[in-house]
């Protein structure tokens, strides 16, 4: 049977590509072996000790995998840090996280450098990927340094913070495991195991979103560790992800539901000249996907689109696409791992049907929120935690979601779930992007508003705005209609496609407060 596991494929099979990085140089296993060796040594000589955390703000590049292959090999915990984020919050996470070395890149080096003055983090310990002011180069970590396997070695964990929409970030930190890193090789790949992809077996992974975000570099690593190949595209497009699915060959991905609407918006003879025949299993995930959009997915890519629900925290569900071709619109039945259930405010069980908040518990052990007791305990009933998730399981155990708590709008006592509002809004060809939002009004509570971002070449305006309503009065219940229709040049996404909701519900609410 072939090795699993990064450090035991490249030591037995030195040759095998292991990355190709966004300027396609393409990287051997061995050469990506000896890179992350050499930065277990230079960081152990620097001072790091088991349990010690390194922070990086890094675009995706190479650098990111050399230090998640250290990481996980050295009994280290690596804090990626989202690179849109401004040095005050840069400085909070590094300062949060205990974090004993810093790992900037030049592209954002006004923020990365405003970030350690802010908490005058020490600049021996502060490494630059091109040049920083006042930043040693990242080069020194390795020069001189063996390419050896170190010795003493453990298996490591990348701490994640989560988004901070809804207050300061917190970092989702799980216990270092007991061993080598070649004990847990199975549950590194193990999100890639439970869409049947196999070890080896001519399998290509790419790679279009941030590695800052727990899944992509959970998906991405895992196809490391699995002996995949792994395409790596810095700055994504439609059409450079299909060019790239057709010459490498690839079988598999980690997407989300914005990276499926821009690429349905191709014109049809620029997405019918791409061969994209080797595809297998395209997972997404992150947020809702209008299920007219997944159906355009499936029937340009074949029941290859599959789906699951989880967060950083742990998970969770998934779904096949010849699954959901059956029960559109759920995200799935629990992992095997896995257990959920829908629970009252009150915290009692919910039967078939009854919406509810969506909570979940994983056998893999629990995770606490970095230095927030209350959080971790206010999350959580018994063994089960929450991302504040709403839905329903129907009475064959599927679960379909509705929206997040904090997002669902109370109108004249009605609960109304954008999510289904905004995967309507979607499906209609003049809009690029949607959100949809609660704002105050005086008998109802609350209204329905609709900020839309308006397709490529389309001019906004009243005009639009009327086309829209039309377009909507026969697919929607009148008290979930938007009563009014706001336009954007940009939505507020990431580059994951996570949207910022509360920025532009916020400036509705000025001077005002939520019920909920």
């Amino acid at each position: 049977m072939a090795a699993l596991g990064f450090w035991s494929i490249a030591q037995e099979e030195p040759d095998k590509l292991a990355l190709v990085d966004p300027e396609e140089r393409e990287i051997r296993a061995g050469e990506l072996l000896a890179s992350a060796n050499q930065l277990v040594h230079g960081l152990r000589e620097l001072g790091l000790q088991t349990g010690d955390a390194i922070a990086m703000v890094l675009p995706n590049c190479t650098e990111v995998l050399e230090l998640y292959l250290a990481v996980l090999q050295a009994g280290f915990y690596l804090v990626p840090i989202n690179n849109h984020l401004v040095g005050p919050e840069i400085a909070y996470i590094v300062d949060d996280s205990e974090s004993k070395v810093f790992v900037g890149h030049e592209r954002f080096a006004d923020v990365c450098a405003a970030a350690v003055k802010e908490i005058d983090f020490p600049a021996d310990r502060s490494f630059a990927i091109g040049d920083i002011p006042g930043f040693r180069a990242f080069a020194e970590l390795e020069e001189g340094q063996p390419t050896s396997m170190p010795e003493n070695r453990r298996t490591g964990v990348v701490m994640n913070y989560t988004s901070g929409t809804t207050g300061k970030p917190k970092g989702v930190r799980r216990p270092l495991p007991e061993g080598a890193p070649e004990d847990g090789v199975i549950g590194f790949s193990g999100m890639l195991f439970l869409f049947g992809l196999q070890p080896h077996d001519d399998n290509v992974h790419i790679c279009g979103s941030p590695l800052y975000h727990t899944a992509v570099l959970v998906f991405a690593g895992g196809a490391i560790h699995a002996g995949h190949t792994v395409v790596l595209m810095d700055k994504w497009t439609p059409e450079d992800m299909l060019r790239l699915i057709e010459k490498y060959r690839v079988t598999n991905s980690h997407m989300v539901p914005t990276q499926f609407h821009r690429l349905l918006a191709l014109p049809e003879d620029v997405r019918s000249k791409y061969d994209v025949s080797s595809l297998r299993h395209m997972v997404h995930a992150a947020a809702p996907c209008p299920p007219e959009i997944k159906r355009r997915m499936i029937e340009w890519w074949g029941n290859t689109i599959d789906e699951y629900y989880a967060a950083s925290e742990g998970g969770g569900t998934m779904v096949l696409a010849e699954e959901w071709l059956q029960k559109p619109g759920t995200v799935g039945k629990p992992w095997p791992i896995s257990e959920v259930v829908i629970l009252d405010d009150d915290g009692d069980e919910l039967p078939a049907g009854e919406i509810g908040t969506v909570y979940m518990s994983m056998q893999t052990g629990n995770f606490e929120y970095y230095k927030d007791k209350e959080k971790t305990e206010k999350n959580r009933r018994g063994k089960y935690f929450t991302v504040g998730d709403v839905g329903y399981l129907d009475e064959d155990g599927w679960l379909f979601l509705r929206d997040r708590k904090t997002d669902m709008i109370i109108s004249g006592g009605a609960n109304i779930y954008p999510a289904e509002i905004e995967s309507i809004l979607l499906t209609y060809p003049k809009v690029g992007d949607a959100a949809v939002f609660g704002i105050p009004h005086e008998d109802w509570g609350e209204e329905v508003k609709a900020v839309i971002e308006p397709a490529a070449g389309i001019e906004p305006g009243p005009e639009l705005a009327t086309e829209i309503l039309a377009f909507c009065s026969d697919k929607l219940a009148k008290f979930k209609t938007p009563k009014s229709i706001d336009f954007i040049a940009e939505m507020p996404r990431d580059p994951n496609g996570k949207l910022y909701k509360r920025k532009l519900r916020d400036t509705y609410w000025e001077g005002r407060e939520r019920a909920i």
